[in-house]
């Protein structure tokens, strides 16, 4: 498996000419940060801060995620790049690399554009994890094209929403470094889990086909001792949406009554140990407004799912807290009624009404 270095904590990667160039030019070429935080031993609320870099689009982003009791939190911050991508300021948002693959500090100053302010610390609690190289066309355009790297991190500090704050003491969460291409709304699906046990970070990046043809798997069992982490051979999931009652339900097109996700997953890691975890959870960030109306004909389409907070159990009892994401656009049984176009593997654009078989 590759390493992730000390260099690689900056937005750096690139090719042998002058930035912004990167291998291909691209509008959804970006090099981003993703990190999450919540409560290790209970369900709580769930902060989420965001920076990405798009160097064809001249721009750098930050997004503000999560909920707060029952209230979603959502915010776009953004500023124009002219060679300081550096800078990982946008607006009130300001990340600082303290010590590289330890320490970072995340702050978001108080105003009116940020529904939460911050000022939060994530200490690294196992060694970071870069996955493998992954891959998806639909004809010859490229969908998804990315490195990737995960670790995972007790965070401390405080945040403060509508005049309220709340001080945080040994959360858990991850930390995502990402670089390359995805145009999220032309995925079929993929589902991205960040486990934090007592013992370790369970965490995988899995990617499907519409028939669940498996495109993608990557992930590792990272122990909080300090040791390497062992790499994910083989992942397999049966999760299920829930609505407002707690019960089984389809997403359909738009997902507007679903509240949450259950299921069990398995891990195979290399040397053969696996790993059985039944969950449960509810929303932590939809990724769509089920308020809009869905249009066949619009470019883009919203995208479906979003990230759960949820609680898990291994079958051999060990228990703790994580996100999980299932997203993407269609998918025999996440996403059974398509949206948007032109998806892979051959750039097929389905009819409004047609379910995927």
């Amino acid at each position: 498996m590759p390493r992730f270095t000390k260099l690689d904590e900056r937005f750096i990667h690139q090719i042998p000419e002058p930035f912004p160039n990167t291998v291909a030019y691209h509008r959804d070429w970006r090099e981003s940060l993703f990190h999450h935080m919540h409560p290790k031993d209970r369900p709580g609320d769930v902060v989420i801060l965001t920076l990405a870099h798009y160097p064809a689009r001249g721009v750098m982003d930050s997004l503000q995620l999560g909920r707060v009791g029952d209230a979603p939190t959502f915010a776009l911050h953004e500023r124009a790049v002219d060679g300081d991508q550096d800078d990982f300021r946008v607006g009130p948002v300001t990340i600082d690399v303290e010590e590289p693959l330890k320490r970072i500090r995340l702050r978001v100053e108080e105003c009116a554009e940020a529904p939460v302010a911050m000022d939060l610390t994530f200490t690294a609690r196992t060694q970071p994890y870069c996955l493998r190289r992954g891959t998806m066309k639909a004809g010859h355009d490229l969908v998804w094209d990315q490195s990737h790297m995960f670790q995972s991190g007790r965070f401390d500090g405080w945040y403060r929403h509508e005049g309220k704050t709340y001080e945080v003491t040994d959360w858990v969460g991850q930390r995502d470094h990402s670089w390359g291409i995805r145009t999220h709304d032309r995925c079929p699906c993929w589902i991205w889990l960040a486990i934090q046990l007592p013992e370790a970070m369970l965490a995988v990046w899995h990617w499907e086909y519409p028939n669940g043809a498996i495109v993608a798997t990557d992930g590792c069992y990272a122990p909080t001792d300090g040791s390497d982490p062992i790499p994910v051979v083989r992942f397999e999931h049966d999760l299920t949406w829930l609505d407002a009652a707690g019960k089984p339900t389809s997403y359909e097109r738009i997902g507007d009554h679903v509240m949450g996700l259950a299921g069990t997953v398995a891990f195979t890691l290399e040397g053969g140990r696996r790993i059985e975890i039944d969950a449960t959870g509810c929303w932590a960030q939809r990724y769509s407004d089920p308020s809009q109306p869905y249009d066949p004909d619009a470019d883009h389409a919203p995208v479906g799912g979003g990230l759960c907070e949820m609680v898990v159990e291994t079958r051999d009892g060990s228990k703790g807290t994580a996100i999980y994401e299932v997203t993407g656009q269609w998918h025999h049984k996440y996403f059974p009624l398509a949206r948007g176009k032109r998806f892979p593997p051959h750039g097929y654009t389905p009819a409004f009404d047609e379910r995927a078989r």
